[in-house]
Parts: structure tokens; sequence; C-alpha cells
């Protein structure tokens, strides 16, 4: 950990151990510092502004709800990432129970243009429609290790699953998306 992460921990945990006592500015310095990285593992979980927006405050909701179980043993990004992942697997779920819904998201997210530019934005915009093919527990774990370059302990850890579990997932979602894509090709 360089002296730069370190003090981030510091004041991390400083405040969140204020904001567990009723500081709102010290909760505020913490949204501020950890805005960015949640809004980007964020956008993992869902492409449409709108939700995304929710889903950011959500995570930010649950963690100031959740403080008293913040223990600063550990470092509060990955306390605020548990959080996230939970908080995107759970809408990926909710929405899986509204079929309905999902077509209807995913019929507009094939309907708009992609991204302007590289080939890597249209790329990743392919990936996401892809993954939206799968049901919940697999997105969540190819997404954790592919798209976040997570290590399967550390994919375990966000999400509660053992570690035999993280590599039985992703070896079934893994022939899922392919059988997805294989079909894709054949049309």
């Amino acid at each position: 950990m360089s002296m730069s992460d370190s003090a981030a921990a510091d004041e991390d945990s400083a405040d969140a151990g204020a904001a567990r006592g009723g500081d709102g500015k010290a909760f505020a310095r913490l949204i501020r510092r950890h805005e960015a990285a949640v809004a980007a593992r964020m956008w993992r979980f869902t492409r449409d502004p709108g939700a995304h927006a929710d889903l950011v405050q959500e995570v930010f909701v649950a963690a100031y709800q959740g403080l008293g179980g913040y223990r600063a043993s550990g470092p509060f990004a990955h306390w605020l990432a548990v959080i996230a992942v939970r908080a995107g697997y759970a809408y990926w779920r909710a929405r899986a129970r509204r079929p309905d819904a999902l077509d209807e998201t995913a019929a507009r997210r094939l309907a708009e243009s992609p991204p302007p530019g590289t080939a890597a934005a249209e790329a990743g915009e392919l990936v996401h429609r892809a993954l939206a093919c799968l049901p919940p527990r697999d997105r969540l774990v190819l997404t954790l290790l592919y798209l976040e370059g997570r290590t399967v302990a550390e994919a375990a850890e966000l999400t509660g699953w053992s570690r035999v579990m993280v590599k039985v997932q992703a070896w079934r979602a893994r022939a899922k998306l392919r059988k997805a894509l294989e079909t894709e090709d054949e049309r």
C-alpha cells in the first residue's frame, strides 16, 4: 500500500467514524472520494442512465444505513464495493423477475446506435448486450472476473460465495455465453 493509499484509507476511516456519529459533511467527503469508482462499477450493471443514477444513489444510501456495520480494520473502498456488487446483483434479479421490463430495455438498447467513436466502444456494447441475455448470477460472475478483472478470491469475497462456487458459476456462465453467441452467429 502506497503512502497516498494509506492516507486515503486513514481519511476514509476517520470520515466513516464521524459519519457514524451523525456528521453529514464527513459522509459527503466519503461520497466525493468514492463516487467515481461506484459509478464506474454500477455502469457495468446497467447502461440505462436513469437506472444507473438510481443504482449509484442506492449504493450510497445503503452505505449510510449500514455504517454501523463498517469495521475500520478493512478498507472502506472494499466495504463499499461489496455493497455496490450486491446492489447491482439485486437490480439484475429484480429485472429478471419482470421479463417484460427486460425485453423492453433490451429492445431499446438494440435500437439505440452504439456510442460514437471507437471499435472498442462498439465491442463493449456488444459484450453488454450479450451479458444481458444471461441470468443475473452468470452476469455477475463474468462481470467481476472479466470486466473488472477481479481474481476468484476477490469475486468470492465480494459476492459472499465460496471460491469453488465462483469457479463453477464462471464455467457455467461461459458455456451459456458461448452458446448464446453461437446461436446469434447462426442467425
